[in-house]
């Protein structure tokens, strides 16, 4: 069967719909569409013929996604959602319906992601049947719904479905869907990569360009309110791949993709522990691998990891400090201490690894003296860079659930979580801070960040001493960044 499944285009700029906090980055970043590269990979395993579009990377409109999908003609189309996006994306489905609508035979429409995992009946309601909504993981419910559609069987019986039949508004809840347990039975996303999408379409701000992402585990044991995947997608149960089957994909990358200068691993959270950072690692070391890579981490983890890591090429480490409260991060559930995240920086400069920090403002207890504590905390720990973020509040996650019974959520619609440029906004007022005031802090705090001279020193002689490869990456992030910098 044919099958399209899109990344669908929004304000026409680099919109990264499957990060964590959906927008047009300050910073430029573009995301790989890794999820939906998953699905694409079991949808081709299965034998179907599928077609990928990913409009934010290609700067495909809306014009030109239908006449590609008109001219393959699918059975099924699977499109990709966000909350910041939903009101548009639902447009281009419709706008998508009327320009195949000459097709002989009419497809089915799956919408996947967060919005629609959390809000599955009110997405359906504005969706014309036959239609359905993937709800959590759908790397094995598309390929089961595909192989249903083209046996004739009724969707009904597939786990992991909303639908909407074409018997006026009748809407069917399938049985709940759980989720992969083996993730190495899933297909390496550097295969599905190769056949689909180039790096130089991708931007991480953070990693040397070009880049590539891919993921190594799903799940987050430990529950952040304010997190999107574990809670919308992937649970709180942690599932990784194995070490050999991780190191085996860096060495496709290498093969693939010679121009790709770091490996991105995007878990919630590679250091899980430090026993599985240490294995991955020692597969890495084993395999020859080359490229260097980036892992987001959490404060408590080891020298002795950091070491292995580095060892095995990592370059640096992406941390969510998020406070320098410790009343604020035991509201969020965020399990470590302020002192940890001083003591992991330190061990980060003994193995030579650069950090990435990322601060958070708004969260639960927050005050103008805790914003005060963060910002002094990111001074001290001395990142090689930051970022400032207020509040995102999504749909599914505990803290949207708590501020919406608080009535603390401003938002008139979905539209109100992006600025009109498409970058991140605040939707969310606490006791005696508003929104404004959290995005305004957030301006300020990367402008004390960043425009110290201490740090600009430093960025000067990093840029002298590797201008192929720290200087390059500086210089490329800093022509989009300087101009939300100076703002304010």
């Amino acid at each position: 069967m044919r099958v399209a499944v899109i990344n669908p285009p929004f304000m026409n700029g680099r919109f990264s719909r499957p990060s964590r906090s959906p927008a047009i980055n300050k910073s430029g970043t573009l995301y790989w569409p890794f999820w939906l590269a998953h699905a694409v990979g079991t949808l081709e395993s299965s034998g179907h013929d599928v077609l990928f579009v990913d409009c934010p990377a290609t700067g495909t409109d809306t014009g030109e996604m239908i006449r590609r999908v008109a001219d393959f003609a699918p059975r099924l189309i699977v499109v990709d959602t966000s909350t910041p996006s939903i009101v548009s994306d639902l447009r281009v489905v419709a706008a998508l319906r009327r320009g195949i609508a000459g097709l002989r035979d009419r497809p089915f429409l799956v919408l996947v992601g967060t919005h629609v995992s959390a809000l599955p009946g009110e997405t359906l309601e504005e969706l014309e049947p036959p239609s359905a909504v993937a709800i959590g993981e759908y790397d094995l419910t598309l390929p089961e719904l595909a192989e249903a559609l083209e046996d004739g069987r009724d969707p009904a019986g597939i786990a992991g479905l909303m639908l909407r039949r074409d018997r006026g508004d009748e809407r069917v809840r399938t049985p709940q869907r759980s989720p992969v347990e083996d993730l190495d039975t899933l297909p390496m996303l550097a295969d599905v990569y190769r056949r689909h999408l180039h790096p130089e379409d991708y931007f991480f701000a953070a990693a040397r360009f070009p880049s590539v992402m891919t993921i190594t585990s799903r799940g987050c044991p430990f529950g952040c309110s304010f997190c999107l995947w574990p809670h919308l997608l992937h649970g709180n149960r942690f599932r990784a791949r194995s070490p050999g089957h991780v190191a085996r994909e860096f060495r496709l990358f290498e093969e693939y993709f010679p121009q790709v200068r770091e490996v991105v691993i995007e878990d919630d959270t590679f250091a899980v522990s430090d026993e599985r950072v240490q294995l991955v690692s020692d597969a890495l070391i084993e395999s020859g691998n080359t490229l260097p890579w980036t892992a987001n981490v959490r404060a408590t983890l080891s020298l002795e990891s950091m070491r292995r890591m580095r060892t095995a090429g990592c370059r640096l480490l992406i941390v969510g400090y998020e406070s320098g409260s410790q009343e604020v991060l035991d509201r969020v559930g965020k399990g470590i201490r302020v002192e940890q995240s001083y003591e992991f920086a330190r061990n980060a400069r003994k193995a030579g690894l650069l950090v990435h920090g990322c601060f958070m403002a708004g969260n639960n207890g927050e005050t103008r003296d805790t914003l005060e504590e963060t910002l002094r905390m990111a001074i001290r720990l001395r990142p090689d860079t930051a970022q400032f973020f207020p509040l995102m509040v999504y749909p599914g996650t505990p803290d949207y659930d708590r501020l919406m019974e608080s009535g603390d959520i401003r938002a008139e619609s979905y539209t109100d979580w992006l600025t009109p440029e498409g970058l991140h906004n605040c939707v969310v007022d606490l006791p005696g801070i508003a929104a404004e005031e959290l995005v305004s802090w957030c301006n300020y705090a990367r402008r004390r960040f960043y425009l110290r001279p201490s740090y600009l020193a430093y960025k000067l002689l990093q840029t002298i001493a590797h201008p192929l490869t720290e200087g390059r990456r500086t210089f490329k992030s800093f022509r989009t960044f300087r101009r939300h910098l100076f703002r304010g």
